[in-house]
């Protein structure tokens, strides 16, 4: 069985990074440990702690090589807490993959052993709410109350199975969706109701095809089209054509998926380190796009994610 998608990804962008100037990563290593609440877990730009924004900074510390045992112990402590919550989807799934990287960079086990009785174990609740979440279409919506399938939500889903060494269900569903959601210009949409692509769900799509290795030649090509096409003059990906600016989500994303599809040469990967390198806040952490004022744990991820990338081409 091959590795998970994010296990291979997160592997990919430590390479890079090991590349990166010492100086940077202790910057944005600082600032990153600095943002770790007292009850071990991290939070956005406001209110409490939750597993969304505390997988991101585990992330983005591991792919620096800077997340140690003292970190992970008091994450794994504050994640295993919010395993008694009833969390929300997306909080549930970002539990399960900062589980996994406290597991996978320093044995810090957070999920329990399932061995006496795998059948009421959590692994089957987690796989029971996320089919909570499945719609006529094939894919997933974001909320058990949702008629529509998500792009980026089925992407989420695919992953978590990965992570949860679950079989995924009914895979033929899931790439009937994904190609009802194909715009007839290039790229994806988030929603069926959406009126353009864009890079996100572009990516959300393209990564879910990968995971499940069945990335046709058709869709590569288009894809790249669209893709090179939404680099702007600040050297950043736009989200979709009818935004301005450039930011570091549509950035890192965009690059990653022109990285799978072989295709980074269709773009100035030299433009798109300068602008992330642009994002970054003098105090240490990332904006998110130029007119961003707070850097926060997510965008750091992809702000270093992004520079990482540019370490792997053979031209750096």
């Amino acid at each position: 069985m091959s590795a998970p998608y994010l296990h291979e990804l997160t592997v990919r962008l430590a390479l890079g990074a090991a590349n990166l100037d010492q100086s940077l990563i202790q910057t944005h290593t600082d600032w990153l440990r600095s943002q770790q609440a007292s009850d071990g877990g991290f939070s956005g730009r406001e209110g409490d702690c939750d597993p969304y924004y505390t997988a991101f900074a585990l992330r983005a510390l591991w792919v620096m090589a800077s997340l140690d045992s003292e970190i992970a112990k008091e994450a794994g402590h504050f994640l295993r807490d919010r395993l008694q919550n009833r969390e929300s989807i997306i909080d549930m799934i970002s539990l399960i993959f900062g589980a996994a990287i406290c597991e996978m960079s320093v044995g810090e086990v957070v999920l329990p052993d399932e061995e006496s009785d795998p059948e009421d174990g959590w692994r089957n609740k987690v796989a029971l709410l996320l089919e909570s979440l499945r719609t006529s279409d094939g894919g997933y919506a974001k909320t058990p109350e949702g008629k529509a399938g998500s792009t980026y939500q089925t992407f989420l889903t695919v992953l978590c199975y990965q992570l949860i060494e679950l079989p995924i269900p009914d895979e033929d569903g899931i790439l009937a969706f994904l190609d009802s959601q194909k715009h007839p210009e290039g790229g994806y949409l988030e929603i069926r109701a959406a009126k353009r692509a864009g890079v996100n769900p572009t990516a959300a799509a393209i990564g879910t095809l990968k995971a499940l290795g069945q990335l046709e030649p058709q869709t590569q090509r288009d894809t790249i089209d669209f893709l090179s096409d939404m680099q702007c003059d600040e050297g950043g990906l736009t989200a979709n054509t009818r935004i301005p600016f450039a930011d570091l989500l549509s950035t890192f994303t965009g690059l990653l998926t022109l990285f799978d599809l072989d295709a980074v040469d269709t773009i100035d990967l030299s433009a798109i380190g300068r602008y992330a390198l642009s994002m970054q806040s003098p105090t240490g952490g990332f904006f998110g796009f130029a007119l961003d004022e707070t850097a926060d744990v997510e965008y750091s991820f992809y702000g270093i994610a992004t520079l990482a990338l540019c370490q792997t081409h053979p031209l750096n």
